[in-house]
């Protein structure tokens, strides 16, 4: 290895060494490289691949070969600016389309070098709901099969330039495959082909001037460097003998994945991974106003006085990475020597001489999930690198337990630095349902709430009470697939609300504060709010009124359903990953009864390790979470109503003839109901507070943790009143108001002196004739009981009807 890392020759920013990464296979095949500048930016090696014995590995790319990401940004920047000067006056018109996986950075690059252009790469990931718009084999590649996803099908079907981007041009028959297929669909009069290296032959050269005269268009190449490659007679047979003389190298020592620092790069909301489905001029520019904050979260997660750092992309994903290298590389300076390379999947063989490109390997198992089946994936020449510190940068869809296995990427590498860093980027993707927001859909403001939801608006859903139950009871369904019909308060019940509201709406301002202030504080200052449909609605949404109040901060909300027995929307999570970083989304829920939705979230959130599972809440009377504004049982006045304090949204609904793998969960928007609607006066009512109310310091971490009193108080309650099911025990203000509105109640048990704090459950209860049995042995105000006998309307931790 070189004293950078890198192997053979420092390309072209430091000069040629006496030995050329070439010289090895040049020996033993006779394969010969001449012509302008392919010595400086290629070497040579050996694939295990049946259809060609030999690899160049280039240089300047940062695939094969860790390298100064200025020089490789340069290097494609440069190409794009030669091809701006060929299209002269259509420059603008264009758009760049890059081959996976080698050249997306690179297709990137280009479009950069041309200007205000925007870009596709090609892609071996489906995207579910994404037509594709065109795909093509390449003949020689270890993956042949390659697809055009673009989100927007219209970004193909101009009549501008097309540019197509390779990092060599061997024979140009995969262009050809290209052009035809695309010309076909979306004929143009002009396609640009650039390339790193032009290594065609005359023949090669005329075969696709044939095909672009029989297309009626016009071809043009343009590369950085141009050459042969000669092949002597029998160099296949001959270079497939010499592999298999060399036995596979075994894996090698791993360390523990464990170890990997996650780095929370504050990506921005919405902005695609790069262009496996377009990238545009907007989004280039977005990418580049957030680059100095992300590479200063990873400058300030590398360990003192690093000097090698190392950032490593993965397969498709090179052009995000190959930039943070860059921006890192810029904010370092000279204090640092910054390399940046990418994993692959193309099997190399790996000799450990001076004069080969390929000196070291890590395998590993594949962790994106391909659609073509698992299979080992490659990072070259890292090994022995003395890296200081390696920051992997991968993308949601390869956060998989499989990237954190012992046998993973991660702890290939963490044998080989002792700072091991991990940023994930979301996933783009297209083919996921967009959020809904008001007024179309809710009441509420549209930047105040973003529902991850579907609009069932137009279904009848809703059921009286008894036959909607004796449904769920004689078919065993599920409670979530049909409403209950919206209760309707008495004008009576309604003055106690806003008795209520007067009375806690200060209250709530400060522990809105408080949970705010520990959210930031716990899970830095850009967290992505998350409420659990519909109750934490009301609860996210203030708690972003309160980080602009306080911070200025304009946080992003949206509302996920979650339901018991059937877990979260695996389809929002999904959108929430594709949009945010993982770590950054914090759940939001109003209060907790005995903890069954914590634990549901907890179970529902182990398939998605990049999420945190910890669940923030306004009031934590059960003693059930980490993160809270108050553990007091107080009444948050928005349990007093349904729809008409949450927006006018119904709970979630979840049914298979309505809600398919691939859709957000279902709710109602109840606009009918508009006139009774008091849910921007709740929140207007809270937020009047802020400006007086001061965070209460949160309690020391031991004084936070979960004691689960709730839930033993209701097991203890649940055998003293010989009721036998935990689940027709609801603790809590809000869990009892619930039952009385939603359920067939059976008691409500008080705590003396709660007083006014229980006027609206005592009317509630003397509506629907309910005893309410004072005792002071409750952790909470009050509790309600679910009749342990007439079980209309009483679901168990599965969601369907307790029997």
């Amino acid at each position: 290895m070189t004293g950078d890392g890198t192997t053979g020759a420092v390309p072209v920013a430091a000069g040629e060494e006496a030995t050329w990464s070439g010289a090895w296979v040049e020996r033993r095949l006779g394969v010969e490289l001449r012509g302008t500048r392919l010595r400086e930016t290629l070497g040579l090696a050996l694939r295990r691949n049946p259809r060609r014995a030999h690899l160049l590995v280039s240089r300047v790319l940062g695939k094969h070969i860790p390298q100064s990401p200025r020089l490789v940004l340069s290097t494609g920047t440069g190409l794009g600016a030669r091809v701006r000067e060929v299209l002269g006056a259509d420059a603008g018109r264009a758009v760049v389309l890059g081959y996976a996986e080698t050249a997306t950075a690179l297709g990137h690059c280009v479009a950069d070098g041309i200007g205000d252009v925007p870009c596709l790469h090609s892609t071996r990931r489906p995207a579910p709901g994404v037509a594709p718009a065109g795909g093509f084999e390449e003949e020689h590649s270890h993956a042949t099969s390659h697809l055009l996803l673009p989100a927007d099908p219209e970004l193909l079907a101009g009549d501008g330039p097309l540019v197509l981007v390779d990092d060599e041009l061997s024979t140009g028959r995969t262009v050809r495959n290209t052009i035809e297929t695309l010309h076909r669909h979306r004929p143009r009069r002009r396609y640009v082909v650039a390339a790193l290296s032009d290594l065609r032959t005359p023949q090669d050269a005329g075969e696709l001037d044939k095909a672009a005269a029989e297309l009626g268009a016009s071809v043009e190449v343009v590369a950085l460097a141009t050459g042969r490659v000669t092949l002597p007679p029998g160099v296949l047979a001959r270079g497939t003998a010499l592999v298999s003389g060399h036995p596979e190298p075994a894996p090698g020592p791993a360390g523990d994945p464990a170890c990997a620092h996650r780095v929370r790069l504050g990506w921005p909301d919405a902005l695609p991974d790069g262009g496996r489905h377009g990238f545009t001029p907007a989004h280039r520019r977005r990418l580049e106003r957030a680059l100095p904050a992300m590479a200063g979260r990873l400058a300030a997660a590398l360990p003192e006085g690093a000097r090698r750092v190392l950032v490593l992309g993965t397969e498709e994903l090179m052009y995000v990475p190959l930039r943070l290298a860059a921006a890192l590389e810029d904010l370092l300076g000279d204090t640092a020597r910054v390399r940046f390379s990418s994993s692959t999947r193309s099997p190399v063989l790996p000799v450990d001489d001076p004069g080969y490109a390929i000196r070291t390997r890590l395998a590993f198992p594949a962790h994106d999930a391909p659609p073509d089946g698992p299979g080992p994936r490659y990072a070259y020449n890292v090994a022995g690198g003395g890296w200081d510190a390696i920051a992997v940068i991968t993308d949601t869809a390869g956060d998989t337990p499989a990237l954190h296995a012992p046998d993973g990427l991660l702890a290939r590498l963490a044998a080989h630095t002792p700072r091991l860093l991990l940023a994930t980027v979301p996933s783009a993707s297209p083919g996921l349902p967009a959020p809904l927001r008001g007024p179309g859909f809710s009441s509420y403001a549209a930047p105040e709430a973003g529902w991850l939801l579907q609009d069932l608006s137009g279904v009848t859903l809703e059921a009286p009470t008894e036959e909607r139950e004796e449904a769920i009871q004689s078919g065993g369904a599920h409670y979530a697939e049909s409403l209950p019909v919206e209760y309707q308060p008495s004008a009576a019940y309604q003055r106690l609300f806003h008795q209520a509201l007067e009375t806690s709406a200060r209250r709530i301002a400060e522990a809105v504060a408080t949970v705010t202030e520990t959210v930031l504080a716990e899970r830095g200052p850009r967290p992505v709010l998350a409420s659990l449909a519909r109750a934490g609605t009301p609860v996210g949404i203030l708690m972003r009124r309160w980080a602009r109040h306080a911070h200025g901060l304009e946080l992003p909300h949206y509302a996920v359903s979650i339901v018991r027995g059937r877990g979260i929307d695996t389809t929002a999570l999904r959108w929430l990953a594709a949009h945010h970083e993982p770590g950054d989304v914090v759940f939001v829920d109003g209060w907790t009864g005995k903890g069954a939705i914590t634990r549901e979230l907890a179970a529902a959130l182990e398939p998605f390790p990049g999420f945190d599972p910890a669940l923030a809440v306004l009031a934590d009377p059960g003693g059930c979470v980490t993160t809270y504004g108050t553990r007091e049982d107080f009444l948050i006045p928005s349990a007093c109503l349904n729809s008409t304090v949450s927006g006018l949204i119904s709970r979630t609904v979840l049914r298979a003839d309505l809600v398919g793998p691939d859709d957000f969960h279902g709710a109602k928007f109840y606009r009918e109901l508009a006139s009774a609607d008091l849910s921007g006066h709740f929140l207007d009512a809270v937020t009047a507070h802020f400006p007086e109310v001061t965070p209460r310091p949160p309690d020391a971490p031991a004084g936070r943790e979960p004691t689960w009193e709730g839930l033993r108080a209701v097991r203890e309650i649940s055998d003293a009143y010989g009721i036998g099911d935990a689940n027709l025990v609801k603790p809590g203000v809000g869990e009892t108001t619930r039952v009385l509105l939603r359920r067939v109640p059976w008691r409500v048990l008080a705590r003396p002196g709660a007083g006014a704090e229980l006027d609206h459950v005592r009317l509630l209860a003397e509506q629907r004739g309910v005893p309410v049995e004072e005792t002071d042995t409750l952790p909470y105000n009050c509790v309600g009981l679910i009749h342990p006998h007439y079980t209309r309307a009483a679901t168990g931790a599965d969601g369907k009807a307790v029997r």
